[in-house]
Order: structure tokens, then sequence, then C-alpha cells
């Protein structure tokens, strides 16, 4: 079996499932409270655009730490942003503090930019033939959250005085945990290895240069397209859910039903996902990943029963999982591993680049424009990225292993 042959896989999937209990906490509760903390409507959606904004701005430098660090310590500093940013909103909740609510959401989204980090942990060390598997199984991870975390945020509202505080310190309590039980994470298999050829960046001016041959490369630009696309749509639909939820009237509870099933939904596709990439190939699974998102949009677009909101949410989760594991998988198929401390960083900076205007633009476009015309979007984006999917791309690499890392 994968994880007897692999350890580390088992310690970075239960790190995975505890930062995104913290994740459907923050997803849940949020935006509600920055609608209640904001001076304007329109500014709700702000702090969780900021929390994809301290994600973006971090995640160069969680990559150079885990390059002279290793992998362990990197993402331990990671985690220790999470114990900080979960402390700073339940207090900012207490005092009723909407820019130490915000300032908190910065320092989260350090604790995400690391968790994003896990599945090219996965990839450390792992033979050829497991890559998908591998990185499939620590996404999958986030299934013992979905399954948990909800029922658990819900009881934590009500843990301080101050309602919806404890939820937050929740979080830090989670991060905690997870900085703990990455010390268990084996160093040598987490180390990046040193730059030794002359294509490895020796400073910031020769990673730029790399960063623009990678972006040469037709095969990179559809891979970062694969990932951004599905990740940028699911943060937009999903920050708007429970907005739109609020708005036609449905509860917290009933919110919070729809978040479990659709966070279970991210997950619960890795079960076979990894299989499917490593028998099929990745292009196959970004197709079915972008059906799924459609079929969402349009499940969302037949109309605002608490039913179509749950069964879209859960769709929009699917499809998310199947795009990201595919582009990451068509990513990996096309650097050298050399090029690994700037490519990887750079799918994770377009991914929540594209999720941080997402993010910031979700509040505004719900007060102007409305559900409908968010899910109508979510369809245009889907039928460009069909169309850059169906164009044939060569990668330049030399392809002695298709998931080379």
């Amino acid at each position: 079996m994968i994880l007897r042959r692999y350890p580390q896989l088992a310690v970075l999937s239960l790190a995975q499932a505890l930062y995104w209990s913290c994740s459907i906490i923050g997803i849940a509760l949020t935006a509600l409270i920055g609608q209640r903390l904001s001076p304007w409507p329109v500014l709700a959606t702000f702090p969780l655009a900021l929390l994809v904004l301290g994600n973006l701005m971090s995640v160069g430098a969680l990559a150079r730490w885990m390059q002279q660090l290793g992998r362990k310590r990197g993402l331990q500093r990671g985690a220790a942003f999470g114990i900080v940013a979960g402390l700073l909103a339940a207090l900012a909740v207490h005092l009723q503090s909407f820019a130490l609510f915000c300032a908190a959401m910065v320092l989260l989204g350090v604790y995400q930019a690391s968790a994003g980090f896990y599945r090219f942990a996965a990839l450390d060390g792992v033979d050829a033939q497991y890559k998908g598997r591998a990185t499939a199984y620590v996404v999958a991870g986030g299934i013992a959250a979905a399954l948990f975390a909800p029922s658990i945020a819900m009881h934590a509202v009500h843990w301080l005085a101050t309602p919806m505080a404890g939820a937050y310190a929740f979080i830090a309590f989670l991060a905690l945990c997870a900085l703990l039980l990455l010390q268990w994470l084996p160093q040598s298999e987490s180390v990046a290895p040193a730059p030794t050829t002359p294509s490895a960046p020796p400073q910031p001016i020769a990673a730029s240069d790399m960063r623009r041959a990678l972006w040469a490369r037709p095969a990179i630009r559809q891979a970062l397209l694969v990932t951004a696309c599905g990740h940028g749509l699911m943060i937009l639909v999903m920050n708007a859910t429970p907005l739109a939820m609020h708005h036609h009237g449905h509860t917290l509870a009933m919110s919070t039903d729809v978040i479990q099933w659709h966070v279970l939904g991210m997950f619960a596709p890795s079960l076979i996902a990894g299989t499917l990439l490593d028998r099929f190939g990745a292009k196959p699974v970004a197709w079915a990943g972008a059906a799924l998102l459609a079929a969402s949009a349009a499940m969302a677009l037949s109309g605002l029963a608490a039913t179509q909101f749950l069964i879209s949410s859960l769709l929009l989760g699917a499809g998310w999982n199947l795009m990201l594991l595919a582009g990451t998988t068509m990513l990996t198929a096309v650097y050298e591993p050399n090029e690994r401390v700037v490519a990887q960083p750079m799918m994770e900076w377009s991914n929540n680049a594209v999720a941080a205007l997402m993010s910031f633009s979700c509040g505004a476009l719900m007060q102007t424009l409305g559900w409908q015309a968010i899910n109508w979007f979510a369809l245009v984006v889907l039928a460009f990225v069909a169309w850059w999917l169906a164009k044939p791309v060569n990668a330049t690499k030399n392809q002695t292993s298709q998931h080379a890392t």
C-alpha cells in the first residue's frame, strides 16, 4: 500500500485535514462576520479577500524558506501563522473590530499558503508511477475535515462569551496541532535539493529569468490556467454562497450544511482521482473537472431552494478537486527538478492571484449583479477553459517520466 511505502503521506494528509478544518470554519463564518463588522455591506467579503491576499504575498517567502530550511520547517512556520491568526481573529470578534479582523485574515492567508504546498511535498521522494495517487491521498485528507469540522464549528461558535469568537480560538488550536504533527515529517524527504546546475537560480534576477522561460512553454501555461480558473471560480462561488443563502432566507445551520457538502465534494473525488490520473493522464481529468463546474453553475441557475444550493456546492467542490489535481500533475510533467523552486510557487501565485481578484469582486458582484450573474460568468470562463484545453501543446521537457518532479 502506498501509505506504508511512503509514511510521510499520512502525516501530510492529517495536516491537510487540520488545515481544512480551519478553512471550513472560516468559509462558514468569515463572510457573515465581515458583513456584521464592516462599515458598508459591499465590504462583507473583504476579509476573505485579504485572506487570499495574505496567501498571495507569502507564497514566494514560503518557497524560499522550504528551499533553505527544508519542507518541514517551512510548513511549520506556516502553521505558526495560523495560531497567531486564530487568536487575533477571536480578539477582533470580541472587540468588534473590523480592522483587526482583516489583519487576522491576512495572517491566516500565510497558513493557507503553506498548506498549498502539502500536495507538492507529497511528491518528494515518491516514484513516478505513484505521483498522481500521492498528490490525491494528501488532498483527500480534507474528507475528515468535511465530515466533522462544520458541526464542530457550530458548537465552537458558543465556546466563548462573545458569539463566534470561540470558533476562531479553535482555529488557533487546530493550527497548533498541525505544527506539532508536522514534526513527524521526515526531513530527508522534504529538503529541496540545493541548486547545483547552471540553470538553477543563484540570485533573484536568475529566478525571474527562469519564470519567463517557464511561462514561455505552452504546456506550463495550460497547467497554470487549469488550476487558476478552477480555483478562482471555486472561491468566487463559494464566497457568494452563504451571502446568497442568507439573502434568500436560508438559516445559518442550512448554510453550514451546504458548506459541509461543498467541502466533501472538494475532497471525496481524491479517492479515485489519483488512480485516474496515473492511468488516463491529466487532460481527461481536467475536462471532467470543467464539466462538473459547468454542471454546478447550471444547478445554481435552476433555482434558489436549499437542495439546489447544496447540489451546486457539491459539484463545485468536485470540479475544483479534479482541476487542481489535473493541473498539478500537468505542471510536474513539464519542469525539471532544478526548476521546482520557481515552478511550484508560480502555480500557487497564479491560483491565488485569481482567487484574490474573485474574493475582492465577490461582495460588489453580489450587491450589484446578484447570484445568477455570478454563475453565468462562471459558464463563460469555463467555455474559455474548454477552448484552451482543446489546444494541443508539446512539453519541452525530456519526458523520460510523465510525472517527474
